[in-house]
């Protein structure tokens, strides 16, 4: 019965089926290694290169697709009946095992992009004094300060209790002075004492140019002159073997060494000891040129300065005033705006210089409070003369430094216009000055000459309020035949009306416009007014 049943299937049927199945799976394996192969590509590939998503396994054509559920590769359902080819052998086909690997490299997401690695953490920012070499900086410093006490105290202190005899203690200043300098350029040379010559070398050229100044003013043993030159030549010799050591730390050593220290023997501050500050401003200059040492720059001119204001605060005006002052202020504010245009013309950006040139000019300002009139009126003029010279002159001249100067000259003109004239007359100088910055405003398209012409105005109008008060309107008697109140009245008109036009043709402003428009109208016609009444 069951030779019956199996008499029916086609033996052919069933062979061509298992080498059909045979062949499916040597091309799923085949398929398989491919795609491993196009995976360990795109792992290898750079990431630049865009990548594509990866590729599906291609169709089995159709040839050689058996006709099985496509659900499963396992051996087909056959037919109950099979008993006659038992005898035979089981004819079986291999199993087709799908890759594993097929699934899970489909699976794989695409790549969207270049990896980017990322960012380590900033370290953590190690605190000043836990830096390396800043603990053997210090105590450089404060070993340095306190030789240079002890400099002071044996040119000083031991010559107020007696003690020694004054050639003992000035030669005794001097030889430990140049024992310190020669130690400095010996330990300079060894290795790894670069910090310690510097602190050595720069305590004993301090202490050589303090021993001059007390010998030339305590004890008043060398001429000032030869004082002034030797210290001059200690300086610049101390500053240039800085420059050789490539150390601004040691420049300002020595400055701030001389600086701390110079009061002291000279009693506070005198002219000798403005004097000899001169001679180290000037003697540190080739220091600075072709370097950023803004330290030195400071460190050169914050001590004259201060020097020279406490001498000008402290003058008593009671009694005559000593033009040596005068002259060491107009040498100071001379040399240090030469000596900032240098810099600046070497480094345009060099805001310090800027405003070590304001500073150099602080004193000469201030000085209108001391001297009598016409010498205050003189040497103003000569600083508004060389400050619009430089403003004019001077192309290159960046914009803060070209601020700095022409307000330096705008107020040396507002004292030469203030001590050269009455009240009556005063606002005629201010609405004539103002005018004329209008008139240049206008011009050369400069917005610096307009707001300073604009202050002088402002100035000028309040000051012609002070001596022409609204109540002078209803009084003809009150100002009558005033000559100032009548041309003041004019100028005043004239002034408000240059504001306003300047104004807009620079276009400096565009909300608001119409309300100073009003205003300056409101000023014009209250000094003509004013002029009108004065007439009577």
């Amino acid at each position: 019965m069951t030779s019956s049943q199996n008499s029916g299937l086609d033996p052919q049927l069933v062979a061509r089926l298992s080498s059909r199945f045979d062949s499916l799976g040597d091309h799923m394996r085949q398929v398989a290694v491919d795609l491993q192969t196009l995976q360990s590509q795109l792992g290898t590939a750079p990431t630049s290169v865009p990548v594509s998503a990866p590729a599906r396994p291609q169709p089995v054509p159709r040839s050689y697709v058996p006709t099985v559920p496509p659900q499963t590769f396992s051996a087909p359902q056959m037919p109950a009946p099979q008993q006659p080819y038992a005898a035979r052998g089981p004819v079986s086909a291999p199993p087709v095992t799908p890759p594993p690997a097929v699934g899970r490299s489909m699976a794989a997401p695409p790549l969207r992009g270049p990896v980017v690695a990322p960012r380590p953490p900033a370290p953590p920012r190690e605190p000043w004094w836990q830096r390396d070499g800043v603990i053997s900086r210090l105590l450089a410093v404060a070993g340095a300060g306190v030789t240079l006490v002890g400099v002071v105290m044996l040119l000083v202190l031991a010559a107020q209790a007696g003690w020694f005899g004054p050639p003992l203690r000035v030669a005794a200043g001097g030889v430990f002075s140049l024992a310190l300098i020669g130690a400095g350029v010996r330990v300079f040379g060894r290795s790894g004492g670069r910090v310690g010559g510097i602190a050595l070398a720069a305590t004993g050229i301090a202490g050589l140019y303090l021993d001059v100044l007390a010998t030339s003013v305590l004890y008043g043993w060398l001429d000032p002159v030869i004082g002034l030159i030797a210290a001059f030549g200690i300086a610049a010799a101390g500053t240039a073997l800085a420059v050789q050591w490539k150390s601004q730390p040691m420049a300002v050593l020595i400055l701030a060494g001389v600086a701390a220290c110079g009061p002291i023997l000279t009693d506070g501050p005198t002219l000798a000891l403005i004097a000899f500050f001169v001679a180290t401003y000037i003697a540190s200059f080739p220091a600075q040129i072709g370097r950023d040492w803004p330290l030195l720059q400071i460190v050169r001119t914050l001590p004259l300065v201060g020097t020279v204001l406490i001498a000008l605060v402290g003058t008593d005006l009671s009694e005559p005033t000593d033009y040596r002052l005068l002259l060491v202020v107009v040498l100071m504010a001379a040399s240090g705006m030469g000596m900032s245009l240098e810099l600046l013309r070497r480094n345009v950006s060099d805001v310090v210089a800027t405003v070590m040139t304001a500073l150099a000019a602080l004193p000469l300002l201030i000085s209108a409070s001391v001297f009598d009139r016409w010498t205050t009126v003189t040497v103003q003029l000569v600083l508004v003369a060389a400050a619009l010279a430089i403003v004019l002159l001077v192309h290159w001249l960046p914009a803060h430094a070209r601020i700095t100067v022409a307000i330096i000259g705008a107020v040396a003109m507002l004292q030469a216009a203030v001590g050269s004239t009455t009240v009556d007359v005063r606002p005629v100088v201010l609405f004539a000055v103002a005018l004329a910055l209008f008139a240049a405003a206008h011009r050369t398209r400069s917005s610096l000459a307009y707001l300073i012409g604009s202050a002088f105005g402002v100035i000028g109008a309040l000051t012609f309020v002070s001596i022409s008060p609204p109540e002078a309107l209803l009084d003809s008697d009150h100002a009558a035949g005033n000559a100032g109140i009548i041309i003041g009245g004019i100028l005043l008109a004239a002034t408000a009306f240059a504001f306003a036009y300047v104004l807009t043709e620079l276009k400096l402003i565009d909300d608001g416009l119409q309300t100073l428009a009003i205003v300056s109208g409101v000023l014009a016609l209250y000094g003509l007014t004013s002029a009108t009444v004065s007439l009577g």
